[in-house]
């Protein structure tokens, strides 16, 4: 027979307890016979080699892990009307809505303001006092019903007044006319719908098909060269001004019977006083600027020519100034913003360059036109005409220091300014119309 231990009453074989005989919450706490082969399976699993062990699945139910869970204890006097959500209803089925003391909306409950914890309500009981109606002096509500009165008063005989009138109108139709005899009939409006619109002349019909080329030769004005010395700034801007109305008379009545309205130019110097218009030139060079129908003079070229060459220098500026007229010549005749508008649409440079020289070889030859009409008046003859000839000969491309090919050559100012001066007509300006190399 195996000793009794004296203090836990347990045999023991060697005289201390076997494994697992006792708790861990405690090593006076004995276990009996059940509980010892309850605990032999964990038992057996604490004895197991410190290597791992066969590879077990996660997803494979282990009994010897899984415990069910013993439900928590319920107190029978406790009462609750939560019992756990609501089965879900099936795909499809009838939704029934729940029941019971929960609603949706509804009045607000009281609150704690009831609580006789509290030291004193947060809401009043008692409802707000209402004030007392307001009570208007008798001469007031007297006033009031006077005026009330007034008005009703007025109504009824307007009323009786336009039925009596209505009654007229309709038993003599004529006794009253509808439209006094001092007054017109209204004008009929025109349809707000329908829309008037202008027809678009496309830029070529109006450079190639210009009435300006229909109104036949220009008129000799008889004007004069001025006997101005064009020796100092002012002289030469007198000199430029002086020409300015033998031009007007001459282009008035062209471009009036071309259907085109007729502006007098302006005649400016390239001073500070031309830097608020919206065109830039060469210094070296005059120019016409649309914007302020302005025409530029360069009087420092004019100046050193005429101290050189007098005579040819007062021929040079007679067909510059008749040169930059033909360029307002052409802006009142919608064919310079035409050629503008072709040279934005070129597609390459030389395309753009040619629409630029077809417009300064056009204004050349206006230029001639002039001269041509009034040659006898202007003194254009003898060694005049041959200087005049000279120069368009010797005007071109070539001796522009950049090179850029904008105004057209020699050969081609002459072949445009020699028939103009013959026939005084713009209808040898076509250059819009004319081959490519004829502008070239």
């Amino acid at each position: 027979m195996p000793e009794e231990n004296a203090d836990t009453g347990v045999g023991t074989a060697g005289g201390s307890p076997k494994p697992g005989h006792f708790l861990p919450g405690g090593a006076g706490d004995v276990l009996t016979e059940s509980d010892l082969a309850a605990a032999r399976p964990l038992a057996a699993n604490r004895q197991q080699p410190l290597g791992l062990g066969k590879a077990r699945s996660i997803s494979a139910p282990d009994s010897t892990l899984r415990h069910k869970a013993r439900p928590l204890p319920t107190d029978p006097d406790a009462t609750g009307d939560y019992s756990g959500p609501p089965v879900a209803p099936l795909t499809g089925a009838h939704w029934t809505p729940l029941k019971g003391t929960r609603r949706t909306g509804g009045p607000r409950p009281v609150g704690w303001h009831s609580n006789p914890t509290r030291a004193a309500a947060q809401f009043s009981a008692e409802p707000p006092p209402v004030k007392p109606p307001r009570h208007y002096s008798r001469a007031v509500i007297a006033g009031l019903s006077a005026l009330v009165l007034i008005i009703l008063t007025g109504a009824t005989v307007a009323g009786f007044k336009l039925m009596d009138s209505y009654g007229n109108t309709v038993d003599n139709p004529l006794a009253q006319p509808s439209v006094k005899k001092s007054q017109l009939p209204m004008p009929i409006p025109p349809d707000p719908t329908k829309t008037v619109t202008v027809p678009v002349v496309p830029d070529l019909v109006r450079l190639r098909q210009n009435k300006l080329y229909t109104v036949g030769n220009l008129p000799a004005v008889t004007c004069k060269e001025p006997a101005i010395k064009p020796n100092s700034q002012s002289a030469i801007l007198n000199y430029y001004k002086a020409l300015l109305p033998c031009l007007n008379n001459a282009w008035a009545p062209v471009v009036k019977k071309a259907g085109y309205e007729f502006r007098s130019p302006k005649v400016l110097l390239q001073t500070n006083q031309v830097a608020a218009n919206d065109c830039t030139g060469e210094e070296s060079v005059a120019y016409y600027c649309p914007s302020d129908e302005t025409i530029n003079i360069s009087w420092k070229e004019d100046l050193a020519y005429y101290k050189n060459s007098p005579l040819a220098a007062r021929i040079w500026m007679m067909d510059t100034m008749a040169h930059e007229y033909g360029h307002h010549v052409q802006n009142m005749t919608e064919i310079l913003t035409a050629a503008w508008s072709r040279g934005g649409w070129a597609k390459t440079k030389a395309e753009k360059l040619e629409w630029s020289r077809r417009e300064e070889l056009q204004a050349d030859c206006l230029g001639a036109a002039f001269l041509g009409a009034n040659k006898k008046s202007l003194g254009l003859s003898g060694e005049k005409l041959n200087l005049w000839e000279w120069e368009s000969q010797h005007t071109g491309d070539e001796y522009n220091p950049k090179k850029v090919r904008d105004h057209g050559s020699r050969k081609s100012h002459w072949l445009w300014s020699e028939p103009a001066f013959k026939s005084a007509s713009p209808a040898s300006c076509n250059t819009f119309s004319a081959p490519a190399k004829k502008v070239s």
